[in-house]
């Protein structure tokens, strides 16, 4: 197996980091994080005119219809950059959601939309009581004639703020078999029964509650099959959480690059810093640890791409990457010592990131177990 890229694949890469360098600095970055939109419309039109938001998708509804290690890449620079913005939702939470199970009515409405930017969707699926356990799926969608009555409350429901579409993952019927009775409903975000409650989190990433006070969806908006959306939503989230790690790789390499010109540059004693083994040992560690985790990354989302099951390597490659873009950056705040812990300096931007992307879509312990049942544990 090759894991080089190939020539479409680097321009992608080059474009997508210059496009980002010039219009994301650091500062405007530090000012969307920290606003309540957290994302920058004007920009995130230009985004679309590139046709990032339409990469996977098909070129009868107006994408690219690019593979899922396109978008690895594509992702990759992005975290690199720190790029905010609804995307990974929009894109993979929602859009791919809707190419996988919508009807092609559904299709035809929302994927050209998405791919223009004109539309913003999320996955509402976390529950004040469970992550990603279909056992304690307490958000109901009763059918009342030719509509569902969805109540309840979800979680942690990313970019939900500014989400022009809820997709909510909900039980339709109780059964023995937990995996069984759940369904996926398109709720529009402006639904009078709903109401989204932005949360605080440690770098004001856009997490939210949305609350469903009996609201009313035409059975129309059932996106697939009723009672048989779970193996749906288990895909779907594997293939966030490894999106997640090639955002996560990307933010460990801008911290290691960081790093190490810093150790070239920093004199100490009359010899850079670099040239002290101590420093040096930090910085094998981190090269070792984010091209190890980037083949990881590489090797499953080949295998997606390829349509081979990869549930295996995407639990390995976020129980990994998780852990190592944490080390990454903390070993990075000790080479830069002092003027690294001051929260003015970009490494916090990447560290406390880590923090969150090593929770996303399950943390290390969770990827764990799910290596284990895979070896038949």
């Amino acid at each position: 197996m090759d894991f080089e890229l190939n020539e479409d694949q680097r321009m992608l890469k080059a474009s997508v980091h210059h496009f980002l360098e010039k219009e994301f600095p650091k500062e405007l970055i530090k000012k969307l994080y920290q606003s309540d939109d957290g994302y920058s419309s004007e920009l995130w039109r230009k985004m679309a005119a590139l046709g990032w938001m339409g990469l996977l998708v098909p070129e009868e509804y107006g994408g690219v219809g690019g593979s899922f290690l396109d978008l690895v890449v594509l992702v990759e620079e992005m975290g690199y950059n720190l790029c905010p913005g609804p995307f990974l939702s929009t894109v993979v939470l929602g859009g791919m959601t809707v190419l996988m199970s919508g009807n092609e009515e559904q299709k035809i409405d929302i994927l050209p939309k998405l791919t223009r930017g004109e539309v913003k969707l999320t996955l509402a699926l976390s529950e004040p009581n469970t992550i990603y356990d279909p056992s304690y799926i307490q958000v109901t969608a009763t059918l009342d004639k030719d509509e569902y009555v969805i109540g309840g409350t979800k979680l942690f429901v990313p970019d939900a703020n500014f989400a022009d579409y809820f997709l909510c993952v909900a039980r339709t019927e109780r059964t023995p078999n937990p995996e069984e009775g759940i369904t996926i409903l398109l709720v529009d975000a402006k639904n009078p029964r709903t109401k989204c409650t932005l949360l605080r989190t440690l770098f004001n990433s856009k997490l939210c509650e949305i609350v469903f006070n009996d609201a009313r969806v035409a059975k129309e908006n059932v996106l697939g099959t009723v009672n048989l959306a779970w193996p749906t939503v288990t895909a779907i989230m594997e293939k966030a959480a490894l999106v997640r790690c090639a955002e996560m790789i990307g933010g460990a390499q801008a911290a290691f690059d960081m790093a190490l010109q810093y150790a070239k540059q920093r004199v100490q004693f009359d010899r850079p810093i670099g040239s002290f083994q101590a420093i040096q040992h930090h910085l094998a560690n981190m090269w070792i640890d984010i091209n190890g985790s980037r083949f990881l990354l590489y090797k499953a989302a080949w295998k997606m791409s390829s349509l081979i099951r990869a549930s295996k390597e995407v639990a390995m490659a976020k129980a990994r990457i998780g852990n190592v873009y944490r080390r990454v950056t903390t070993l990075g705040h000790q080479i830069f010592g002092g003027i690294g812990f001051t929260m003015e300096h970009d490494m916090h931007l990447y560290h406390r990131l880590s923090i969150e992307g090593d929770q996303a879509f399950g943390d290390q312990d969770f990827h764990r177990e799910k290596v284990a049942r895979e070896l038949g544990l």
